[in-house]
C-alpha cells in the first residue's frame, strides 16, 4: 500500500501545483468568454501521465510494477465498493451546485454547459477509442477494455472544469475536485477494475480534455452563438423527504 499511497499522492500534488500555476496565468478572451491561454507548459502534467500508461501497456518492467500494486490492494480487500461510480461526476456537478448557491464561476451558464459538453466528447471519445485499439485486459479479468479508466478521465476532465471556473475565488475548489477525482481512481484500484497506468492516462486524458474543451470555446461560441450572449437564471434545488433524495433544477430564459 506504500506505493500505491506514494503515487496517488505524487498525483494530487502535481494537480495542485497546475492549479497553483494557473491562478498567475489565466487570461480573459474575446467575445465575453473567459478561457485560459495556450501554453505548452499546460501539456507536460497530463502529458507525462498519459505517457506513463502508454508506456506502461509496453513495458514489462513496468506492468509487473502494475501486478505489484494490484496485490498490495486486493490482498485486503473485505468487499467491494461503489462510491467510484458517483465520485466521478461530483467535480462537475458542483460547479453548476455552488453557481446554483450564488457562489458565481468564470463562465455564464451557456458558456460552461458549452465547455463541459465539448470536454466531455472529447474525453470519452479519446477513452473508447484507447480501449478498442489497446484490447488490455481488466486486473479482475472480466473483459479486455481496461485502458484507459474511462471513471477516472471524467472524474479529472471534471476536476479540471471545476478548478478552471473557481480559481479566481480560491484554489482550494480546484484541489478539493482534484482529490476527489484521485480517490476515484483509487478506487477503480482498490475495487480490481483498473491497473495503476490505466488510471494515470485516464487522470492525464481528463484534465487534457477539459483544457481542450477552453482552448476550442471562443470558435465554438462564435459558431453556434454567434457572438450573442442571452441572459438566463438557473438554479438547483436539493430535497429530502426522509427516504429519497432528490434534485429539482429550474431555469428561465
Amino acid at each position: 500500500m506504500r506505493k500505491i499511497s506514494l503515487f496517488l499522492l505524487l498525483l494530487l500534488v502535481s494537480c495542485t501545483a497546475i492549479a497553483q500555476d494557473y491562478k498567475k496565468k489565466d487570461t480573459i478572451a474575446a467575445d465575453t468568454v473567459k478561457n485560459i491561454r495556450f501554453n505548452y507548459k499546460q501539456l507536460i502534467i497530463p502529458g507525462i501521465l498519459i505517457g506513463y500508461g502508454l508506456w506502461g501497456a509496453e513495458s514489462g518492467q513496468i506492468k509487473s510494477f502494475n501486478f505489484q500494486i494490484r496485490e498490495e490492494i486486493t490482498e485486503n480487500i473485505d468487499r467491494k465498493v461503489t462510491i467510484d461510480d458517483f465520485s466521478r461526476y461530483v467535480p462537475a456537478v458542483s460547479v453548476y451546485a455552488l453557481n446554483a448557491f450564488g457562489i458565481k464561476g468564470k463562465n455564464n451558464m451557456r458558456d460552461r454547459s458549452v465547455i463541459l459538453a465539448t470536454s466531455t466528447i472529447i474525453c470519452v471519445g479519446t477513452v473508447f477509442g484507447l480501449k478498442s485499439i489497446t484490447n488490455v485486459e481488466r486486473p479482475d479479468g472480466t473483459s479486455n477494455d481496461s485502458f484507459p479508466s474511462g471513471h477516472t478521465a471524467i472524474a479529472f476532465a471534471g476536476a479540471e472544469f471545476l478548478f478552471q471556473e473557481y480559481k479566481d475565488k480560491s484554489v482550494w475548489y480546484g484541489i478539493a475536485g482534484y482529490a476527489i477525482a484521485t480517490g476515484t481512481g483509487a478506487f477503480r484500484m482498490y475495487n480490481n477494475r483498473h491497473w495503476l497506468t490505466d488510471v494515470a492516462a485516464g487522470a492525464g486524458i481528463g484534465i487534457l480534455s477539459t483544457k481542450a474543451a477552453y482552448w476550442l470555446n471562443p470558435y465554438l461560441s462564435r459558431k453556434l452563438f454567434h457572438g450573442k450572449e442571452k441572459k438566463s437564471t438557473s438554479f438547483l434545488m436539493p430535497s429530502y423527504d426522509g427516504i429519497q433524495f432528490s434534485l429539482c433544477y429550474f431555469k428561465t430564459f
